[in-house]
């Protein structure tokens, strides 16, 4: 039996649709994980670190080099120059760096806010911590979003929902973007609502911007919440090297804030994994060092995913399911009961499991994300970050699939 707090969330979807997939032989666009490597150069630093020695434990918050071509980055992005050493902890993938942040900054009782649909592990990451979620919805888009904040065709949030769900109690507030499920790209007056809120009530914001480099529309830039003024002293930054070097299996994350902010997640990381995995670090040492490699290893593969969107973006509204177009990372959400079979499904979690079993493809039912789970009951997300085969194979299998009725 598990402890208490782990039992509201039993297996995690990922794992649950994943095997669903193997099971079924099915093409998966449920786990977001790409088909194709990693760049060669990135994979031949960690190699030559492998066979050279360096196989023993890292410094506790990250190797020199990593840590210093970290700061380096966040230096040519914002402006901020920081100290590599205080201000920046390597984690094992930006997950246990939510899980760090969470386990450091907050109390039992402490109060936590989510914008619902939310990646998993945040809200398993505040019941570790004894901390008390309180939720904001990212509705779908219905036109320019209340109070004309959000981006045409994003998802929106209630301004104020937002400001209700501040108490006394509330510790800190949690912000993805862009956005995993919805592909939703924060403007900048949705974050300058975010920031006054945390200015004017004290509280810290914590970021998850794995998907940084991963943007798709010149109008909706990924601005970094830290950057705003007054931001700069209670925002903790969290990312990775994963999804913008498609290496996701080599779990290497970050979080980059003041000495005091840094110094919480440490607290907890030192405990959790101590030290993330040395010749990986090496490898990622290499990927944010060489600034030209780099920008032209990701632009290509932003043109990659780009071409991915509309291959499925255009295969489901084709299918007569309602789109909504994502602006940032690898992910679609549809609204599949607008097909032509979307009233012989009872939910999400039936669409989505009888779409790996019966056309041979996972896609994940996003319900799971929320806290109010009718919310998510029409929708399945689906992952574009697969090779061009890949995606085409899936669009023909729920073709035949649709076409059988």
């Amino acid at each position: 039996m598990p402890a208490q707090r782990f039992a509201p969330f039993g297996t995690t979807i990922f794992t649950e649709m994943t095997l669903l997939a193997q099971k079924h032989n099915a093409v998966n666009l449920a786990q977001g994980f790409p088909d194709f490597d990693g760049p060669r150069f990135v994979i031949e630093a960690a190699r030559e670190a492998l066979e050279s020695g360096h196989n023993q434990y890292a410094r506790m918050f990250g190797l020199p080099a990593l840590n210093r071509a970290i700061a380096d980055q966040w230096m040519r992005f914002t402006g901020q120059e920081i100290d590599p050493d205080r201000q920046v902890t390597v984690t094992s993938g930006c997950t246990e760096a939510i899980a760090c942040a969470m386990l450091g900054l907050v109390d039992p009782g402490d109060e936590v806010v989510l914008f619902e649909p939310y990646y998993d592990s945040y809200r398993a990451s505040v019941a570790m911590a004894g901390g008390v979620p309180r939720f904001v919805t990212l509705r779908p888009p219905t036109g320019a979003g209340r109070d004309g904040v959000a981006a045409p065709g994003a998802f929106w949030f209630d301004p104020d929902e937002l400001r209700g769900a501040i108490t006394d109690r509330t510790r800190l507030i949690l912000v993805n973007t862009p956005h995993n499920p919805t592909g939703k790209v924060f403007t900048r007056e949705e974050l300058e609502l975010i920031a006054g809120v945390c200015r004017e009530r004290e509280i810290i914001a914590v970021t998850d911007e794995v998907y940084e480099r991963l943007t798709y529309e010149p109008s909706q830039p990924h601005i970094r919440l830290a950057t705003l003024p007054g931001m700069a002293e209670r925002t903790l930054t969290l990312s990775s090297l994963g999804k913008t070097f498609s290496l996701t299996g080599w779990k290497i994350g970050w979080a980059i804030g003041t000495p005091e902010l840094c110094g919480s997640a440490r607290s907890a990381h030192q405990f959790l994994t101590f030290a993330t995995a040395t010749p990986l670090q090496m490898g990622a040492a290499a990927a944010l060092s060489r600034d030209g490699e780099s920008e032209r290893v990701i632009g290509e593969l932003v043109e990659t995913l780009r071409e991915g969107r509309e291959t499925v973006a255009g295969a489901l509204e084709g299918l007569g399911m309602t789109v909504y177009q994502p602006a940032g990372a690898y992910f679609i959400i549809a609204d599949f009961t607008t097909g032509p079979r979307g009233s012989s499904f009872s939910d999400d979690q039936d669409f989505c499991k009888r779409l790996t079993a019966e056309a041979g493809v996972a896609a994940i039912p996003p319900s799971v994300f929320y806290q109010n789970r009718k919310h998510g009951r029409r929708l399945a997300r689906f992952a574009f970050c697969k090779r061009q085969e890949t995606l085409k194979e899936a669009v023909r299998r729920m073709q035949v699939w649709a076409a059988r009725g």
